[in-house]
């Protein structure tokens, strides 16, 4: 008897275990391809930073790949060097010898990694999607041009309804909390990033372009703790961003 009771004890101990929700950390930040408002470019400080913070997974914008600017240097690497995590880049254009982009940050290696173009007319855009077994994460940074931003708001749709689990994005929109295209996407994407904290530029924000949105088409409630702009004026014109998710099994 003694054992049937330890056993079901045991039984409903992992129950509960498995129903408790997975905690992901996201952060998002337009590095300037590592170019300080100071003036100094180290990649390492960056890395340091963030790995200061301790995210799950991060959006980096503005990353040079093997380009004469970065000396031939794999930026999205160092970074991740420094942060001691995985490094998954999508270039969007070429540029100076080698490539400018985007890219993600994980802790874990996710299932897969998907790279989808998105328009741009002054200068061709991506998307990168890392898919984990309880979520999916997308960095992106989109068009200066409102237009573009609203068929990139399309594609992203899109993409977001292939996965049947949460599906998160960040990056820079380039788009006010006030601007059109913010107040079409939030119509099934929520803002998980404070709207009224200002993002750019980095020694004196007055604007917010930079977001962390979670895709939730039927009205699905998020719990997001914790939101918060990182108070870091010199090591982009940007400034990061931060938010820890509880993800429901």
């Amino acid at each position: 008897m003694k054992k049937t009771i330890l056993m079901a004890a045991a039984a409903i101990a992992a129950l509960a275990s498995c129903s408790e929700p997975t905690t992901v950390k996201m952060m998002s930040y337009n590095i300037h391809n590592g170019i300080g408002l100071d003036e100094v470019t180290d990649y390492a400080r960056i890395g340091e930073m963030i790995k200061s913070h301790n995210p799950d997974v991060v959006a980096i914008q503005e990353i040079d790949s093997a380009t004469t600017r970065s000396e031939g240097v794999y930026v999205l690497g160092e970074i991740a060097k420094a942060a001691g995590m995985n490094d998954y880049y999508a270039p969007a254009i070429d540029y100076r010898g080698g490539k400018y982009g985007i890219g993600l940050l994980c802790k874990e290696e996710p299932i897969s990694i998907k790279r989808h173009a998105l328009p741009g007319r002054e200068e061709q855009r991506a998307i990168i999607i890392a898919e984990f077994p309880e979520y999916a994460f997308a960095c992106t940074h989109l068009s200066l041009t409102e237009d573009d931003r609203n068929a990139s708001a399309e594609i992203i749709r899109s993409l977001a309804k292939e996965y049947d689990k949460p599906f998160y994005i960040a990056g820079d929109f380039n788009a006010k909390p006030e601007s059109q295209f913010i107040k079409d996407i939030t119509t099934d994407f929520t803002p998980l990033t404070e709207t009224t904290a200002p993002t750019f530029p980095a020694d004196t924000p007055n604007v917010v372009i930079d977001y962390v949105m979670s895709y939730n088409p039927n009205g699905v409630s998020v719990i997001a703790e914790n939101p918060g702009v990182i108070d870091e004026p010199a090591m982009s014109d940007h400034r990061p961003i931060i938010v820890t998710v509880s993800i429901p099994e």
